[in-house]
C-alpha cells in the first residue's frame, strides 16, 4: 500500500496492528492510574470523600469521556476538513491548501 508515495510492506501493517492496542492499553492504565491518585490525593481530604480503587478510576474515565468528550478518534483529515470548512474556502484555494500540506508532510528524501 501505498503512503505519500513510499511502499508500505506487510511488516509494517504487522508490527502497527500489534504496538497500538498496545499503546491504548498503556495510555488507559496510566490515565486510570492518574486519576485514582488524584481522586485519593485531594477529594478524600477537602470533601471527606472516600478513596477509590483502581479500576473505579478506570470507570470514571471511561463516564467522562462518554460524558464530556464522546469517543472522537483524532483524525489527520479530519481535523483538515474541519478547518477547510470553517474558513469557507472556494475549490481554488481548497487545493492550494492540499497541495501545500502534501508538500510539507510528504516530502520524499531523494538524494541526487
Amino acid at each position: 500500500m501505498m503512503c505519500c508515495g513510499k511502499e508500505r510492506g506487510k511488516g509494517f501493517w504487522i508490527v502497527r496492528a500489534i504496538l497500538i492496542p498496545i499503546g491504548i492499553a498503556a495510555l488507559v492504565l496510566l490515565l486510570g492510574f492518574v486519576i485514582m491518585s488524584l481522586w485519593n490525593g485531594i477529594l478524600p481530604d477537602l470533601f471527606g470523600w472516600h478513596t477509590i480503587t483502581f479500576w473505579q478510576g478506570i470507570g470514571l474515565l471511561i463516564l467522562s469521556r462518554i460524558l464530556f468528550g464522546g469517543f472522537k478518534c483524532c483524525s489527520h483529515h479530519g481535523h483538515m476538513h474541519d478547518k477547510m470548512h470553517r474558513w469557507h474556502m472556494n475549490p481554488e484555494e481548497r487545493e492550494k491548501m492540499r497541495a501545500e500540506w502534501k508538500n510539507r508532510c510528504c516530502t520524499t528524501d531523494k538524494k541526487e
